[in-house]
């Protein structure tokens, strides 16, 4: 049953994973039909096409390998300087711009030459680029908020999980009660597991990350009112400067890092909370802070996949997936003990989650991600101006070609990125259970 339930996960997974991509190329084919450029393929995977179907001036396909996607636009680099497709070169570095140059009018037909993808205004190849990714960050707000506002997120509450027996610094790492502890301030006070604190110092409070900072600002006598069985209590407390764990500012906790503050003394409970609006759209920026600070430390990153790949070392938690280990993650949603409609819930997450990556992702202003093509349009715009407010020559649309060789290192390290992870993926996976 477990394994069926893991192939089950698998497949919804890669289902949600297929819509994301043609999601995504949906956009760019839209945007580009809107302003005239002519779309030869739109296909979701790669490999091998196993369905296809013609209509209008456009092939629309499913391919073997469900791994991306892609369309085809004519003209999506100029001619030469000399308005035609330039002779071959000798040079490796030539040939590559060449290379792109002639892939980029494959297929012109009479009548195309006013339906190029290069021809079009920088504002709208902007827009035409954009979209795709725009495409996946609108389904991952979507999908993150209707999951946040209707069924709820995993927080931690007012409510007391588990009070500690004495003062312990956290730094030593124990659980323990040695001779000579002092009786924690929560344990003092008759403060027991499951109370619900409503309000501190007279001071209503409704979510942990407040109640944590009352806490962490107070030391000495304070008042806790809870709810016990149905019955609101006043208890006293006397809290005491401690060493704690430094926090993130939103409730977590900033590894191997410690602050002294007050101190009561109690773990909270969790539980699945359902999310205003507002919280909701708090909780989306956080994860889009989380999200471009998880790409920029992707470099620093790559030790720790390489020990966990070829040299047996623990994978982190927060260590990069790729497909395949968000796969195998998916799989291990339906095989967790818990109700159906969390799974449904993680799911969810798991799909928003990737396509906030592949927005953030794209976005880089690299070539051959669509960033960089946005990148080299809005740098032909700012010439034109420049050339417009200095009365000089057009100097014409921007040979994005050029960028070619860069763009082949650049898809040469994201393809040994790729690797690296997918290696780690399958011999030391990261897991959630």
């Amino acid at each position: 049953m477990t394994a069926l339930m893991m192939v089950l996960g698998i497949v919804v997974f890669a289902i949600g994973l297929l819509i994301s991509i043609a999601w995504h190329e949906l956009g760019h084919l839209s945007t580009a039909k809107l302003f005239g450029i002519r779309v030869p393929q739109y296909m979701v995977g790669f490999g091998p096409t196993i369905f296809s179907r013609k209509k209008g001036d456009t092939e629309y396909g499913i391919k073997a390998i469900p791994l991306g996607g892609y369309i085809r636009m004519i003209g999506m680099f100029p001619p030469g300087p000399d308005g035609r497709l330039e002779a071959r070169s000798t040079s490796p570095w030539r040939g590559m711009i060449e290379d792109a140059r002639s892939a980029a009018f494959e297929e012109l037909q009479p009548g195309d030459e006013q339906r190029l993808f290069y021809t079009r205004k920088p504002w709208k190849r902007v827009i035409v680029m954009f979209a795709g990714p725009f495409m996946n960050l609108i389904l991952a707000v979507a999908i993150f908020l209707g999951v946040m506002m209707t069924f709820g997120v995993q927080t931690e509450t007012t409510t007391v999980g588990k009070v500690s027996d004495c003062v312990i610094q956290q730094s030593e790492n124990r659980s323990t009660c040695h001779k000579g502890d002092k009786p924690a301030p929560a344990k003092a006070a008759g403060l027991k597991a499951g109370d619900k604190i409503v309000a501190f110092d007279g001071k209503p409070v409704t979510d942990w990350s407040a109640l944590q900072t009352s806490i962490r600002d107070t030391i000495g006598p304070a008042t806790l009112t809870i709810e016990r069985h149905g019955q609101r209590q006043v208890l006293h407390a006397d809290l005491i400067r401690n060493q704690v764990s430094k926090t993130d500012g939103r409730g977590g906790y900033v590894d191997g890092k410690y602050v002294y503050a007050g101190f009561l003394g109690f773990s909270p409970a969790s539980g699945i909370v359902q999310q205003s609006f507002g919280d909701s759209v708090t909780r989306m920026g956080t994860m889009m802070e989380d999200g471009v600070d998880s790409l920029v430390a992707l470099p620093s990153k790559i030790p720790d996949l390489w020990d966990a790949a070829f040299g047996g070392a623990e994978r982190k938690a927060d260590s990069p997936m790729g497909v395949v280990g968000a796969a195998r993650v998916g799989g291990e949603v339906f095989t967790l003990d818990i109700p159906p409609q969390n799974q449904i819930a993680m799911m969810l997450f798991l799909v928003a989650g990737f396509n906030l990556s592949l927005f953030l992702f794209n976005m880089l202003p690299l070539l051959p991600l669509d960033g960089g093509h946005i990148a080299g349009a809005l740098w032909e715009a700012l010439r034109r101006h420049t050339a417009r407010v200095f009365r000089r020559p057009d100097p014409g649309p921007f040979d994005v070609a050029k960028l070619m060789p860069v763009a082949y290192v650049v898809a040469g390290i994201f393809i040994c990125f790729t690797l690296l992870v997918l290696i780690a993926d399958v011999v030391n996976p990261v897991k959630i259970s």
